[in-house]
């Protein structure tokens, strides 16, 4: 994939030294740079590349933990066999459906394959919030109506459509069919739902409207959704990555190191199988005590799950908004951000919201139009030029560690793959809109191991992976 913002990046690396830790540009009479004393109170938010190398090696042995029998049940990054054996060819054709839900909203896709063209039709239905909080049933009966309607507006609700449906949430898998809810993450927590097969749930619910002729055939995550939708494409993509409101990943595995597997729900024949690490829930044993700082365990006792997701918490845009806005608390108490003034806004949770990360430092070096028109939103006006690099620099902080860790991740799969010239197919918020999040991963991925890689973003979504997982699925049968 082509390396995209590279103007922009390359503004920033003139900025920044090999430890990651910005010095004086050029013309440094005319722009300013962060105090000593703002560096300082971030420090512990830069990492080096043996903090990096030592969260490889320990995801990596908790990787392995999980892939085995004798010790998935006590793991804590999973790596659930998705039971896609099967990639696609270019050679599938029909209308599919794909189901994606994963955040406040969900998406319903029609896809017209036919070889190596395809159409595509599709629709965002937003979740309530009550929904996210109430029941399994009243969720599934919306995501039900949602569907209907979509057919039913498509005049196509007497055909039977195989669908696939990407749920983006840690599932024990029985089988390309069946798929039972671990736990709840990204601000969900319907009664009822966790222990069971969503699966199942979904088809009840359809079933009660009895107006649509709706054959679930698989059931992914939208990390394998993200893989198999790049891999149509690209015949070496081999992993999928998810930055957005969460953050996860999934790769191709040799089958006989997926020991976890249920025997008899797969074909054993097939070399290889797509495992869902959840790499999310990745340091809840203790692992990356040596990185968590006193922000991320400030996030962590004030979400909703606590204890829980604390890798996710550290890279994720469910998260990054507020780090930045803790950090930027703390300068403010201390003194040394806005005169010691904070506006009631930023004391506020959730009030600093990611995407200020992203635009912040979207600005010009020496220029500072986003962060102005930001931090009047929040209430300051009349900052100085001093406090807006102070305020960039915090942000740039927290995102780049959020790429780092991302990095570590990947260059810990490439390592156990242990292949040259794979693709990591990816999507998310976070890695598409941020202007300089693929270059610092392509940046540090390379110094972190040594295969060939190439990063690949997934134009549309994990939907389309669904819908071609469902394809595969339905040839099969």
């Amino acid at each position: 994939m082509k390396t995209k913002n590279r103007s922009l990046f390359s503004k920033l690396c003139k900025c920044y030294s090999k430890k990651d830790i910005p010095r004086r540009c050029e013309n440094e009479d005319l722009h300013p740079d962060p105090t000593i004393e703002i560096r300082d109170a971030c420090k512990d938010l830069v990492l080096s590349d043996d903090q990096l190398r030592l969260v490889m090696q320990k995801l990596t042995d908790e990787i392995n933990r999980g892939l085995s029998r004798a010790t998935h049940d006590d793991a804590i990054v999973k790596c659930f066999t998705t039971y896609v054996q099967d990639l696609p060819n270019g050679t599938e054709k029909g209308n599919f459906l794909a189901l994606d839900l994963g955040g406040t909203n969900f998406r319903v896709l029609l896809i017209t394959l036919d070889r190596q063209n395809f159409d595509m039709k599709s629709k965002i239905y937003a979740i309530p919030q009550s929904l996210m909080l109430g029941t399994g049933t009243q969720l599934f009966d919306h995501i039900a109506q949602c569907l209907a309607l979509f057919v039913k507006d498509l005049n196509m609700q007497n055909e039977v459509l195989p669908l696939g449906f990407t749920f983006s949430f840690p599932l024990t898998q029985y089988g390309l069919t069946e798929g039972h809810l671990v736990r709840w993450t990204k601000g969900f927590n319907c009664s009822g739902v966790i222990g069971e097969d969503v699966v199942a749930l979904l088809e009840e619910a359809i079933s009660r409207r009895n107006d649509v002729k709706i054959d679930v055939c698989a059931i992914l995550n939208d990390t394998t959704g993200t893989l198999m939708s790049c891999a149509w494409k690209n015949r070496n993509c081999r992993i999928g990555l998810i930055v957005g409101t969460g953050s996860n990943a999934c790769y191709v595995e040799k089958t006989k190191n997926a020991q976890c597997a249920i025997p008899g729900n797969y074909s054993e024949n097939k070399s290889h199988m797509l495992i869902n690490t959840e790499w999310g829930a990745f340091g809840e044993s203790g692992v990356l005590d040596f990185v968590i700082t006193e922000f991320d365990r400030a996030i962590d006792e004030n979400s909703i799950n606590p204890t829980k997701q604390l890798f996710e918490k550290m890279i994720s845009g469910m998260y990054m908004g507020e780090l930045a806005r803790l950090v930027l608390e703390k300068l403010v108490n201390a003194g040394l951000l806005f005169g010691g003034k904070c506006p009631s806004d930023l004391r506020n949770r959730g009030k600093f919201f990611t995407k200020y990360v992203s635009e912040i430092e979207n600005d010009p070096k020496g220029r500072y139009t986003n962060c102005r028109d930001i931090l009047a939103e929040l209430g300051l006006r009349n900052v100085s030029d001093q406090d807006c690099e102070n305020v960039r620099y915090v942000c740039s902080v927290v995102s780049r560690r959020a790429a780092h860790l991302v990095s570590a991740g990947i260059a810990a799969l490439l390592n156990k793959m242990g292949e040259d010239n794979v693709t990591v197919g990816i999507d998310g918020s976070v890695y598409r809109f941020h202007p300089y999040f693929h270059d610092l991963m392509t940046a540090k991925i390379s110094e972190l191991q040594t295969y060939k890689f190439d990063l690949m973003l997934s134009e549309d979504g994990s939907g389309r992976g669904a819908a071609l997982v469902a394809a595969v699925a339905s040839q099969r049968r």
